[in-house]
Parts: structure tokens; C-alpha cells; sequence
């Protein structure tokens, strides 16, 4: 799937410089982190370190978007696209690196080497996009981002589904397109300050969580979330 109208396509070099001093910075300071996401990625179950989730990048190109395995080996094959909260397919360790989005450090990587920018739209399965309008395709002319503005709304996103009786109807006809309205104004918007103000507010919600995302939390009734 690719977008031929080049034109349409952003691209300011200042938000790409500082996605690479920034993720480069962010990578190296964040080694000990990263290192102790690999052993847990590598203990908590046979199967490889990394998830590799194909997703859909700027001007419609696909690209593989690095993650720590979260699940058992071949989960995928094992269940569906969404994450049932308390799916027997994560691990004990898997739930640890999800909540404290460890497990999403690798896409520095996919920022390092272009596919991803540390702030922009969120990066949806093909999928997903297919179902898209005319006019949300155009979230498509910029990368899409570690964090951002539907990221940051719907750092909850588990609880939102919980009640659903149908969590895939519901991400698909009401969630989605409210997320995707958040990306699309992101884009008719976009101000190289706003990426600083929306890592700050990424940042705030990483260190100063709201009660109802206590890693803590008992949850009766199954809720999903939109990732594997």
C-alpha cells in the first residue's frame, strides 16, 4: 500500500534531526533499560527477543516495528489482533514490560532509521488502514509516532474496552475514528513545538500515572487492547 502523491507527504528536516539527536541520546542513556528488557524478553518464555509487528508508515509504505516480546512464542497463530486483558498469551513479565512501556523502547530504532518519528500519529495494522476515509488517510503524510496525541488520550485504552461486549466493533466504528480525528488535527496543526509539549506530556503520564492505570488494579471483567 504506498500513497503516490509525494507532495502531500511532510517533511521537516527540524523534527527529523531531532528525532535522531534525540532517540540516539535516548538509546544510549537508556541502555540499562534496554539491556534488562532483553532478558525478560528472553526469559519469560521460549521465542525470540523481539516482536516484529508490520504496520503502516509515512506515504503508506510498510515497515516492521520492533518491540519486546510481550507474549508467548507464536502468539499471533494462538489468538487474534487484540490483546484480551489478562490473556493467557502474555507472560507474568510481559504484563511488567507492557505496563511500564518498556516494551515499546525498541522503536527507537524504527526512529533511528526513519520509519518512525517519537511523536506522531499512531501506527495502525493494514488492516485498520484499509478501513480508512479519504480524508483519514492523510494521517499517512507524516511517520507515525512512539507517542502523540491519540497515544497520550488512550494511554487507557484497555479500560475503554472493558466493558465492550464486542471490543474489535467498538475499536473499529467508535475508537478509532476519535483517534484518528486527534492525528488528523496533529497534521493540520503540526508545530515543531508541539512535539516538545507532547513528550512532556508523555513523560508526565510515564512518572505521575492517573489511580485507574495502577499496574495494581484488579479488573473482574476482560477488556482488550489494540497491539500485540
Amino acid at each position: 500500500m504506498r500513497i503516490i502523491d509525494k507532495q502531500l507527504i511532510l517533511n521537516s528536516w527540524p523534527k527529523r534531526c531531532f528525532d535522531i539527536f534525540f532517540s540516539g541520546v535516548a538509546l544510549l542513556l537508556l541502555s540499562p533499560v534496554l539491556l534488562l528488557g532483553t532478558i525478560l524478553s528472553k526469559i519469560q518464555s521460549t521465542g525470540p527477543i523481539f516482536y516484529k509487528a508490520k504496520r503502516v508508515g509515512r506515504g503508506g509504505i510498510i515497515f516492521q516495528m520492533y518491540k519486546f516480546r510481550t507474549m508467548v512464542e507464536n502468539a499471533d497463530k494462538i489468538g487474534g489482533g487484540l490483546t484480551i486483558h489478562g490473556d493467557s498469551r502474555v507472560t507474568p513479565i510481559g504484563r511488567f514490560l507492557r505496563f511500564s512501556k518498556i516494551d515499546e523502547l525498541p522503536n527507537l530504532i524504527n526512529v533511528l532509521k526513519g520509519e518512525m518519528s517519537l511523536i506522531g500519529p499512531r501506527p495502525e495494522a493494514l488492516d485498520y488502514v484499509k478501513l480508512y476515509t479519504n480524508e483519514q488517510m492523510k494521517v499517512l503524510m507524516v511517520r507515525p509516532g512512539i507517542t502523540g496525541p491519540s497515544q497520550v488520550a488512550n494511554r487507557n485504552e484497555e479500560l475503554k474496552l472493558e466493558k465492550q461486549k464486542d471490543p474489535e466493533h467498538y475499536y473499529i466504528h467508535e475508537l478509532m475514528p476519535q483517534k484518528l480525528e486527534l492525528d488528523l488535527q496533529y497534521v493540520s496543526n503540526y508545530r515543531f513545538l508541539s512535539d516538545i509539549q507532547w513528550l512532556m506530556k508523555t513523560f508526565w503520564i510515564l512518572f505521575f500515572p492517573p489511580k485507574e492505570m495502577s499496574y495494581t488494579k484488579k479488573v473482574d471483567k476482560p477488556s482488550a487492547k489494540h497491539t500485540i
